[in-house]
């Protein structure tokens, strides 16, 4: 038998996270240890509202696949027991870890990837005015971050980004409207953001309503975050989208990750790779990965007050291997 532990914990920021959705003055994840032949292990997700996901549903998915999961349940036997999703993420992790652990390796050692000493991760730019944000943005690039995130949601587009490029003239800026803006109008902010050398737009439009990136001609390429979660999803994006970003939470975990980037990546997507507001445990979980993507975007930690021990090694843009 395999001994299971599921519970909730709750991070405070240092800073809140102001997204077009909303703030948030906290990570509230939910954790699945599993200990097996003196073995321990754990895997962790972020349950996330926008996908009708709490962590009291989280737990309650868990607790449905418990007799299973007590009884040496395997990663290949999860994908059929929940759906996708952040349950399924923090047991497939827990199985991963696990699996690495009894063979005395890395994770990335387990997946069969080498990864570099150093890994170029965005810095969240969150929403506030054109000043604070272009004051965030020239702090980061101060520090050292390179490739700055941008959360925009529907208002003072121009305002916010002149005044962020003037202040970071050097960085490479990606842009994330996380489903805010809408068709009219979209062309033209497309040029706004080419002509300020922002070299991404991350879903501008809701998941329900990308039908109208059919055939758009735009300047910048468009990643897929809301409107891609697995494999299933792709044939709906040729044609509206070039990059998909891929995330634990929404695929339900590494084990579909690693197939959505090999056949993204065969169908010609490029790839991101994401994270939720998390710890340092959930950003292991999604290294594997990390070789594979154009952008990686793994700064959830850096917005916990404090994060989990043994913590990964950050500095501002960079996460240290």
């Amino acid at each position: 038998m395999r001994s299971v532990k599921v519970y909730e914990e709750t991070w405070p920021l240092h800073t809140p996270f102001v997204i077009s959705r909303g703030a948030r003055n906290e990570a509230r994840v939910v954790v699945v240890e599993l200990e097996e032949d003196g073995i321990k292990a754990v895997g962790e997700c972020t349950p996330y509202p926008r996908y009708g996901e709490s962590e009291a549903s989280v737990v309650a998915q868990i607790m449905t696949i418990m007799p299973q999961l007590e009884n040496r349940l395997t990663r290949e036997a999860l994908q059929t027991l929940l759906p996708p999703g952040a349950a399924r993420n923090a047991v497939d992790s827990a199985l991963w870890d696990l699996q690495a652990r009894k063979a005395a390796l890395t994770l990335a050692q387990a997946v069969n990837v080498s990864l570099p000493e150093t890994i170029i991760t965005a810095q969240t730019v969150v929403i506030g005015t054109p000043d604070q944000m272009a004051a965030s943005a020239a702090a980061l690039c101060e520090k050292g971050a390179r490739l700055l995130k941008i959360k925009l949601d529907d208002h003072l587009i121009s305002e916010r980004l002149v005044a962020i490029r003037a202040a970071a003239p050097e960085a490479t800026l990606i842009v994330d409207a996380n489903e805010a803006w809408h068709s009219e109008g979209l062309a033209a902010r497309c040029q706004l953001l080419a002509d300020l050398g922002v070299v991404m737009l991350e879903q501008p439009l809701p998941a329900g309503d990308d039908e109208a990136l059919s055939n758009f001609i735009h300047p910048l390429p468009i990643c897929a975050d809301e409107s891609c979660h697995t494999r299933e999803n792709l044939a709906s994006l040729h044609g509206r989208y070039e990059m998909i970003n891929i995330k634990l939470d929404k695929t339900g975990g590494l084990t579909e990750a690693l197939a959505l980037a090999q056949d993204a990546s065969a169908q010609g997507f490029s790839l991101m790779l994401g994270c939720m507001i998390c710890t340092s445990r959930a950003i292991a979980a999604a290294l594997p990965l990390a070789n594979r993507v154009r952008f990686a975007d793994l700064d959830g930690p850096t917005w916990l007050a404090v994060d989990v021990e043994p913590a990964l090694s950050f500095s501002t843009g960079k996460l240290h291997l």
